[in-house]
């Protein structure tokens, strides 16, 4: 994969949904991640793999998590000082776990480059983002030394995924709305597993793959990034090019 052609199609636009599907998404959002359907439930178990691999690396430091929802991953985690990015607060102002949120932000360009994590998080996120490398960028930047990067997500662009998707959510979406499932998807999933990982490792130089259930990306369906020791000069250069001058490059 051409790191450089990759780098240089973001940010990416969103394809527009139609309007029948605007007017039922964010209800449907929202019932989708409450797992009230047999379905949406099954869907929320065999996804708890991709938390609980975050989550089994705590440790005692501070955690930024990105795109955190409706803060449902957040019953995984014991650590106290947690902040969030994450644009639409409806989702999570009437969270149990609210409280928990040390600071909450609506993009991580918002982050004060002065501060720093132990851990950065993401679950089932990197997928959505239009500015996929500015943030993986950013949160290099923003890790205290020996600090980790964190993400799950699916196996987007793999025959398993494409095929598990297609025989429980959207099969399930299309018996309760009529319409087709696939449309969501595109809408959603902008970025593909491959090149996530390809620009995870252009940011940071160690970076470990695990595999859910099967190792390899057609035989999967969550794949877990375990990043460390970020490639500086790629990062500079990146958010150099970008316009963004962060202390902790300097």
């Amino acid at each position: 994969m051409n790191i450089d052609r990759l780098l240089n199609d973001f940010p990416r636009i969103r394809p527009q949904l139609p309007p029948v599907y605007q007017d039922i998404y964010e209800q449907e959002y929202k019932d989708n991640r409450s797992g009230q359907n047999p379905v949406q439930n099954l869907s929320q178990r065999v996804e708890s793999w991709m938390h609980r691999q975050v989550a089994g690396q705590a440790s005692n430091g501070s955690i930024l998590e990105i795109g955190a929802g409706t803060l449902n991953h957040m019953p995984y985690e014991k650590e106290t000082s947690y902040d969030i990015i994450e644009p639409f607060t409806l989702l999570y102002e009437d969270s149990p776990h609210r409280e928990r949120v040390r600071t909450a932000y609506t993009d991580i360009c918002d982050v004060p480059d002065t501060l720093c994590y132990q851990r950065i998080i993401s679950v089932a996120v990197l997928e959505h983002l239009e500015e996929l490398p500015l943030t993986l960028a950013i949160s290099a930047c923003l890790l205290e030394p020996g600090g980790a990067f964190q993400a799950g997500i699916p196996s987007e662009g793999g025959f398993l995924w494409g095929l598990g998707w297609r025989t429980t959510t959207g099969l399930s979406y299309r018996v309760r709305t009529g319409l087709s499932y696939k449309t969501c998807m595109q809408h959603e999933h902008i970025n593909n597993a491959p090149e996530i990982i390809a620009l995870v490792k252009h940011f940071f130089k160690r970076v470990e793959l695990r595999y859910f259930p099967l190792p390899h990306h057609h035989l999967s369906l969550y794949v877990y990034l375990h990043a460390t020791e970020p490639e500086v000069n790629n990062c500079k250069l990146y958010l150099q090019k970008r316009g963004i001058v962060m202390d902790a490059l300097e």
